[in-house]
């Protein structure tokens, strides 16, 4: 494949708003590796090579396993993720789906327990940002380096 377009570059100012949700959700107080969780299965989910690729190299690099970030996409039969975890990558797959699902009251009552009202802020905005970056890269073939 052949990449489409540079997005990093075409239009800065869209760049710019981008990365401005970027440091908002840097400055989150949700875990680092559960970030990572939930961009991988977002990304998984709508099949980002470019992103799976880059997110799995900065779990590794913040510590990560590869057990986990192997059974990922099979986190309900894996025993390697904690409820809270859990949580989080049921939430995701439902965000990233929304318009499958249209995020069931039984989400909701799975993932309300594990997080506060500003967690489930941060976690909804960065399962929309992954989603957006998705988007971008697939969109424009953006390509693993």
């Amino acid at each position: 494949m052949q990449s489409r377009l540079d997005f990093y570059t075409a239009n800065p100012d869209v760049l710019k708003a981008q990365m401005g949700v970027e440091a908002q959700i840097a400055k989150s107080k949700l875990d680092h590796l559960l970030k990572d969780l939930v961009r991988l299965r977002a990304s998984q989910i709508n099949g980002c090579a470019f992103c799976l690729d880059m997110h799995t190299t900065d779990a590794l690099k913040a510590g990560e396993t590869h057990r986990r970030l192997a059974t990922v996409s099979a986190w309900r039969e894996s025993p390697f993720f904690t409820d809270r975890e859990r949580a989080a990558l049921e939430w995701t797959e439902s965000l990233t789906l929304v318009s499958q699902n249209h995020v069931p009251d039984s989400v909701w009552e799975a993932v309300r327990p594990h997080f506060n009202d500003a967690e489930l802020s941060e976690l909804t905005l960065l399962i929309g940002s992954i989603n957006t970056w998705n988007r971008f890269a697939i969109a424009f073939r953006k390509m693993p380096e």
